[in-house]
């Protein structure tokens, strides 16, 4: 008999719900985005973002209902991402879920947040099953992790310091385009020369498969900084081809190693970042050359949304993954970790 799960996704600026029938097939996908709110700021207020989702969770999650064609009482489970993530906003969307679950009489489903990411890829592509090895890059996360399950994961690599779509926002912000910054700086850099600054590696040479995207961010402003200490001109087109260059090329070596190291013969990338179009033709180009089959999700589904939560949620309720109502958020907490199962701090 088939599962249809509610999902709510809340952990930054998107307040998000999707139903999933059988994880794969989606049956609505609401986004309210605070992107317009944030914008004044520069970057996401927690604050605000935590209030904002307080307003509109019940709504979209009406809508959701609405959309799918269903009743609430058809539901089969109700999730809610409860890591990694602003813990304000996390608490909101879970403790939603919660209540909602506790009304009807169904399962919480506790969804890890990248976990989700990867699972977009299943949305999108039917064929796509484990074992395989992801790419997670986004505002808050860049991670390389061997998926053997849906539930199984190992982080391979990870940013030990700012995320790859961090460094692309604080870059963006002092270039002087829009929050956020990563759609304007890969339009921006389309334009550019990227061979005209070098930037350093955004790697951990001591470890295969760890980054640092600080270095980086810091490499590209002292840049501007000096620039214009000097009196000298900048060309905001070529610094940003630069970046995105130089991020394509950290990321995408150090999955395809993972890859080949793990024997997997398929990468599959998610994330906001992983709508970038110098990573996607970076990965398109050497995942041919090394003859590895990539799954890129399209673009609708790269960013924070409900359909990935609502399809992971699936996979973790037929692993007995479930919560209960004292379930809690964690800010910090490893893909390879189980929500439900952790009880400590991260």
């Amino acid at each position: 008999m088939s599962k249809l799960i509610l999902a709510v996704e809340s952990s930054c600026d998107e307040t998000a719900c999707a139903i999933s029938q059988d994880g794969r097939k989606i049956l609505s996908d609401v986004v309210v985005s605070q992107a317009e709110l944030h914008a004044r700021y520069g970057g996401v207020v927690p604050e605000i973002a935590s209030r904002k989702h307080i307003e509109t969770i019940s709504q979209a999650a009406e809508q959701a209902v609405a959309q799918a064609g269903i009743s609430f009482s058809h539901l089969d489970g109700v999730a809610a991402t409860c890591a990694p993530g602003l813990i304000g906003a996390l608490l909101v969307g879970a403790n939603f879920a919660k209540g909602l679950a506790m009304s009807l009489d169904r399962p919480f489903i506790p969804v890890h947040h990248i976990r989700g990411h990867v699972a977009a890829n299943y949305v999108a592509f039917p064929q796509l099953t484990p074992p395989l090895t992801a790419l997670v890059a986004s505002g808050g996360h860049t991670v390389i992790l061997d998926v053997t399950g849906y539930t199984d994961l190992e982080v391979l690599g990870a940013s030990r310091d700012d995320a790859a779509g961090e460094a692309f926002d604080k870059i963006a912000r002092v270039l002087g385009l829009p929050y956020p910054g990563g759609a304007a700086m890969d339009a921006l850099a389309q334009k550019g020369d990227s061979n005209r600054y070098s930037l350093p590696p955004a790697i951990i040479r001591e470890s295969d498969y760890d980054f640092s995207f600080s270095g980086l961010k810091t490499a590209a402003l002292n840049l501007l900084h000096n620039a214009q200490q000097k009196g000298q001109e900048i060309c905001r087109e070529d610094l940003a081809a630069a970046v995105s260059q130089t991020v394509a090329q950290s990321v995408v070596f150090r999955v395809i190693a993972a890859a080949k190291a793990r024997g997997r013969k398929q990468i599959a990338a998610a994330g906001g970042v992983a709508a970038n179009s110098f990573l996607r033709k970076m990965l398109k180009k050497e995942c041919l050359q090394a003859g590895l089959d990539l799954y890129l999700p399209p673009l609708a589904l790269c960013g924070d949304n409900g359909s990935m939560i609502a399809c992971q949620a699936f996979y973790e309720l037929e692993s007995g993954n479930v919560g209960d109502l004292s379930q809690n958020c964690f800010a910090t907490l490893p893909a390879s970790q189980n929500v439900c199962r952790w009880q400590g701090s991260f």
